[in-house]
């Protein structure tokens, strides 16, 4: 049996086919420590190994999402700040979530700042507590456009907003979030509006389907059009050769939800 690679700081439950991970330093905004990067990301892993996972919800303990990286240990030892870069990659944060098979969704409960909003913003699908509060803050620390986040919040909102909470740096809250379109909704319990999100793809939705729309999806976003239609006429052969389409015609016939093999 595998281990499951949560600590006490990043936690890990599987409910049905939800799996769900949470930072938890609640004293400190979740804020978070080298390892629990590394953590986090090797539990994303963890969750899309699994045949029995077929949603990953993303939230954090207490009145916080995630208030970034814990820069408190500067006081100890400046050197300490490098492992928030040690062992990094594409591949990890938070293009990470780009190469899972398994959608990935952000319940934002509370304040998310730098590598927190990075973490917050790398999600298929993301909800946010109306009064939180949402940041960059890297201009406003002298660091930079952190993680890959110059090349996703375009891709989001548009170079015009990106341009705004990047440059600026400036806090805003769930609500404008949503109004921006980097939520689908802002709402006074946005863990609860991610599990109904989650349940509705576990119960509706093929996982094979799913993951490959999500690689598509990631593919098209650097193609011309007719790459995109080309590799969609692929997929579409692949698809019909698969036995989804007729579990779900026949969960249809049924008036049942459709029983999809797990991926």
């Amino acid at each position: 049996m595998l281990t499951i690679p949560a600590t006490e700081f990043v936690t890990y439950a599987l409910d049905g086919h939800v799996a769900t991970i949470t930072f938890n330093r609640p004293e400190r905004l979740n804020a978070l420590l080298p390892d629990m990067i590394h953590t986090y990301s090797d539990l994303l892993d963890f969750a899309d190994a699994d045949p029995e996972v077929r949603a990953i919800v993303v939230t954090g303990s207490g009145r916080g999402f995630c208030s970034g990286a814990d820069l408190s240990i500067l006081g100890e030892d400046p050197e300490l700040v490098q492992g928030f870069l040690n062992g990094q990659s594409h591949r990890t944060v938070p293009g990470k979530y780009l190469h899972l098979s398994t959608p990935v969704i952000t319940a934002i409960n509370g304040p998310a700042a730098g590598l927190g909003f990075v973490i917050a913003m790398s999600a298929d699908f993301r909800f946010a507590k109306s009064d939180a509060k949402l940041s960059s803050t890297f201009a406003r620390l002298g660091l930079i456009a952190e993680y890959g986040i110059a090349w996703l919040l375009p891709r989001l909102v548009g170079l015009a907003r990106a341009s705004d909470i990047l440059i600026s740096g400036r806090t805003f809250t769930g609500e404008q979030a949503a109004e921006y379109g980097l939520v689908l909704s802002a709402t006074d319990d946005p863990l609860a509006a991610a599990y109904v999100c989650a349940m509705d793809l576990v119960s509706n939705c093929s996982p094979a389907s799913m993951a490959v729309i999500k690689a598509q999806l990631v593919r098209g976003m650097n193609a011309e059009f007719n790459e995109s239609a080309d590799d969609a006429f692929v997929e579409m052969g692949h698809a019909f050769g698969r036995g989804d389409l007729a579990a779900a015609l026949l969960g249809k016939i049924n008036g049942v939800p459709p029983q999809f093999p797990s991926n």
